[in-house]
């Protein structure tokens, strides 16, 4: 599953199917309301009102929340899909949904001047997520990267590669500092973009372009290897097997922090000014390590789509193309901290879209170079199975390991239709 660590958007947590917001809206003029499934974010009704006020009464957007974890947003969806309900005009999906969803016939291609507005001006990393078989299914509303994140006082020059890391961490502790590489290290997705950016650093491959074949590669295997001598080197929390975003966050906001480097999403800048003011005049921010230079990170985020089931199917994509235009998506930006996809949004001369993304120069870097999660339509499955195999990352065995993903994600891509 996607992960998109948003700042100051609700915390995850809890999973459970859950019934439709009770968002109320009393529809426009004419009775039409467009209902749009989105996961809990703390100010995307601001932008659901600029659209309704654009709509000027043809229609009435109206906010259903999904469930606040990402599984529970998707088991909503499918479930309710799988029964050909027409209440669902706009899903908001995970950008490892597009694929499941489209084969599934869930959902509407953008087509015509539809397809010319959701693309225009978008780096192609989010773009490729909204696409399957060489057509496009939904409009990126927001994208996600994660950065390397360090305290100046201790590292003045951040590590540009893994090795370089590792050996400043294992420097730091011999002189009694702060030195712990953090990073999401538990059996869930987040264990899988790590290993799918490492993957991506040496230039390797999970899985064929097309999404049908495993590869597994030399790259693949390197990365199996780097990801167990990080576990194994002694420069990691003790509770990096229990470490999901939040954990990584909070390790290295605490007063009594051990860590030297974070890996992870931009939300943790504004959470750190916040948490513990002192060490934010220090908390910097740099691309993510990588082989020989900054690596290829694997990109997050949220895509809009119609529903193949929508009775408003004409309003759905005006709806939707308003909700992920380039003024939602600096808005979205500013007032909860997700990156966005046009890449026109980054704009050095937007003094509020600055002040909240000191760091967007290195966002823009980062997606310019960008990994995607294999794209396939059981990624759900593909995923369970990689972090599951990869658990505890201390006792991969490179060779073993890779074996064990290639026989068991081939088991995955022979299975047929949407998991339920």
């Amino acid at each position: 599953m996607g992960i998109t660590a948003r700042w100051r958007i609700l915390a995850v947590s809890g999973a459970a199917l859950m019934t439709a917001s009770t968002v109320a809206a009393c529809g426009s003029e004419d009775g039409t309301q467009i209902n749009v499934y989105y996961a809990p974010e703390e100010n995307f009704q601001k932008v659901i009102d600029r659209c309704n006020d654009e709509a000027n009464g043809r229609y009435e957007i109206v906010y259903r929340k999904l469930p606040r974890e990402a599984d529970g947003q998707r088991e909503q969806m499918v479930r309710r899909l799988a029964a050909g309900d027409t209440d669902l005009d706009i899903l908001g999906l995970d950008v490892t949904w597009v694929p499941e969803f489209a084969e599934a016939k869930w959902l509407e291609e953008f087509t015509d001047s539809n397809k010319q507005q959701a693309e225009e001006g978008v780096l192609e990393g989010p773009l490729s997520t909204a696409q399957w078989n060489g057509k496009l299914y939904a409009a990126t509303k927001n994208t996600n990267v994660q950065l390397l994140w360090y305290d100046d006082s201790i590292t003045p020059n951040p590590p540009e590669t893994w090795r370089d890391m590792i050996d400043m961490a294992k420097r730091l502790k011999q002189e009694d500092k702060p030195y712990q590489i953090l990073f999401t290290g538990a059996q869930y997705e987040g264990l899988v973009v790590t290993y799918n950016t490492l993957v991506a650093s040496y230039g390797g491959k999970i899985l064929s372009d097309d999404g049908r074949s495993v590869v597994m590669d030399e790259g693949a295997v390197k990365a199996l290897k780097l990801l167990k001598e990080i576990a194994s080197s002694g420069v990691t929390d003790p509770s990096l097997t229990n470490a999901q975003e939040q954990q990584v966050q909070q390790g290295f906001e605490a007063k009594t922090s051990e860590a030297a480097f974070e890996l992870n999403w931009p939300y943790v800048y504004a959470a750190m000014q916040e948490a513990n003011p002192e060490r934010a005049k220090h908390f910097k921010w740099a691309r993510y390590p990588g082989i020989d230079g900054p690596g290829k990170v694997t990109i997050g985020g949220y895509n809009l789509a119609v529903s193949a089931y929508s009775e408003h199917k004409p309003e759905s994509f005006e709806a939707a193309l308003c909700l992920r235009s380039e003024e939602s998506q600096r808005m979205s930006a500013i007032s909860d901290g997700v990156p966005p996809t046009i890449e026109s949004v980054y704009n050095g001369e937007d003094a509020e879209f600055v002040e909240k993304y000191p760091m967007w120069e290195t966002i823009v870097e980062q997606l310019q170079d960008a990994a995607v999660r294999p794209l396939t339509v059981v990624y759900q499955n593909l995923s369970t199975i990689t972090s599951k195999v990869l658990s505890p990352p201390q006792d991969i065995d490179p060779e073993a390991t890779a074996a064990e993903l290639r026989e068991q994600l081939q088991k995955a891509l022979e299975s047929k239709g949407v998991l339920p």
